[in-house]
């Protein structure tokens, strides 16, 4: 039951976060605030990430754009990785569980892109559905990992 109503905390925060526009959920203040100087930006200024057909670098929107660039592709693995991982949890026990929680997972990413693009200002991708979904597979690989190392010796040989 605490899984589930975590999951229901997410999506409803997922949900919230979608329909807001870009000037609404701008991070710019508080990283302005929070990283006064503009720490490492000699090491962020070497970074130059492909997205959308163009490259995203510091010299592109300047450094805290560029870092608030991170900071939400950053959540969107993350975000999805726990998701999937509170799916897979959910789930019965049964052969294809992983396969199931990646599906439920893809659906959902698939479903937050398809709101966002009801939203006045947001544009859906596709790379940000595949980022979802590399951090949906990421957790899911690590989970079961931990699973397994879990189990007892006898169980695991089987």
């Amino acid at each position: 039951m605490k899984k589930l109503l975590i999951l229901i905390i997410l999506l409803s925060i997922l949900f919230f976060s979608s329909g807001q526009s870009p000037e609404q959920q701008s991070l710019i203040p508080t990283l302005e605030k929070w990283l006064p100087g503009e720490p490492f930006k000699s090491s962020l200024s070497k970074l130059h990430v492909p997205y959308w057909g163009i490259i995203v670098s510091i010299d592109e929107r300047g450094y805290y754009p560029f870092v608030e660039f991170l900071v939400r592709k950053s959540a969107h693995f993350f975000t999805f990785g726990f998701i999937a991982s509170i799916i897979y949890l959910i789930l019965p026990k049964h052969m294809f569980r992983i396969l199931t929680a990646t599906w439920i997972t893809l659906l959902l990413a698939a479903g937050d892109e398809y709101h966002q693009s009801l939203t006045s200002g947001r544009t859906p991708t596709l790379q940000d559905v595949i980022l979802d979904m590399v951090g949906a597979i990421t957790f899911l690989i690590i989970l079961r990992f931990i699973l397994l190392l879990k189990r007892p010796k006898k169980a695991r040989k089987r």
